[in-house]
């Protein structure tokens, strides 16, 4: 199975391509704007360097959030385009789970990711070392956060990180911080879609993943209204 992955969602651009669990392509940079029009020149040098085109694809992948709206909304528009030009599955991985794979964690370690959500809040969810969810996507407050923790010493990672160690600093809970990207990478979501297929049926995966929107849109319409209210 040759997938292309790739991730918008958060502050970086990402693009990969695996066939099977070998990876033979991949592009990653940090980046907190721009995302539209830099996406697809990154999925055709991906492409290129495989030397692969759209046409020898089987699968795709792209971040679903927490994530901002307008990134959410670049990447998910251009793999439901073309998941539905060349009819391929498209698997939806949140960008939580994108940042805990690469992490290498103790059998008793329990990996918390998380994001800076602003606003003294942070998009957060705990896994435990073989990947399993501890718990679900959450948007916390930060004073909220000891009490959302599963017992265990936490590995974290980020960008979340920082808020993170001086909350559980200040608790005396026992941590250390990954060495892994605190940013989505396309890599790591490609890794858990083809998992993903190794568990379920492509047709599983035929309706397009819809965004996990963990706070309101901040954007308002001409007229003051939500981006999500109904027109």
């Amino acid at each position: 199975m040759i997938l292309l992955a790739f991730d918008t969602a958060q502050g970086a651009l990402s693009a990969a391509v695996l066939d099977g669990e070998e990876e033979i392509a991949s592009l990653f940079e940090e980046r907190t704007r721009g995302h539209a029009e830099a996406l697809m020149p990154m999925v055709e040098t991906v492409l290129a360097e495989a030397a692969l085109g759209f046409a020898d694809l089987d699968a795709l992948a792209v971040t679903v959030g927490p994530g901002t709206f307008t990134g959410l909304r670049v990447g998910l528009a251009a793999a439901r385009g073309i998941a539905l030009s060349l009819d391929l599955p498209l698997v939806g991985v949140t960008t939580l789970e994108a940042i805990a794979e690469p992490v290498a964690a103790e059998a008793d370690e329990i990996v918390l990711a998380s994001f800076d959500a602003r606003r003294d809040e942070v998009y957060m969810q705990a896994f435990s070392a073989n990947g399993t969810e501890r718990t679900e996507p959450l948007l916390v407050g930060l004073g909220d956060v000891l009490s959302r923790l599963p017992g265990g010493p936490l590995v974290l990672v980020g960008t979340g990180t920082p808020l993170m160690a001086n909350l559980l600093s200040a608790s005396g809970r026992p941590f250390r911080i990954a060495d892994t990207r605190p940013q989505p990478d396309a890599s790591a979501i490609a890794r858990i879609a083809v998992r993903r297929f190794g568990e379920k049926d492509a047709e599983a995966f035929l309706a397009p993943p819809a965004p996990l929107y963990l706070r309101a849109p901040d954007a308002k319409l001409p007229g003051g209204r939500d981006p999500g209210e109904a027109a």
